[in-house]
């Protein structure tokens, strides 16, 4: 049984409106996410991170879950408003290559 903690945030997440930054759209799906706006649980997000390639630090951020419904319209360095999305994950295929990503992930959906 959940705690009520634990109950309000799973509400919370999944009925809370982000604005973020698509910040990374690196190979093969390796997408990295801002959070600019809104009242993010700390713990679903990395609070600082360096991306290794090119030593650019970010704070507050994460790799995106779900990249398979992620819009193709949104492009490197577009900012957009999402929800984090707790519905069951559809399997997703991309290829392998490696891109650096913060280690923390999300599921989101766009939202308007």
């Amino acid at each position: 049984m959940l705690s009520s903690t634990e109950c309000s945030n799973k509400k919370t997440a999944s009925s809370d409106k982000y604005k973020g930054k698509l910040e990374i759209a690196g190979i093969c799906s390796n997408i990295t996410i801002r959070v600019l706006e809104g009242n993010i649980d700390t713990s679903l997000v990395v609070a600082n991170w360096t991306d290794e390639t090119t030593n650019k630090s970010y704070n507050n951020v994460f790799k995106l879950g779900n990249p398979c419904t992620f819009p193709k319209t949104i492009k490197e360095g577009d900012e957009f408003y999402f929800a984090i999305d707790t519905a069951t994950e559809e399997p997703c295929t991309v290829c392998m290559a490696y891109y650096p990503t913060p280690a923390k992930r999300l599921s989101i959906k766009i939202v308007e």
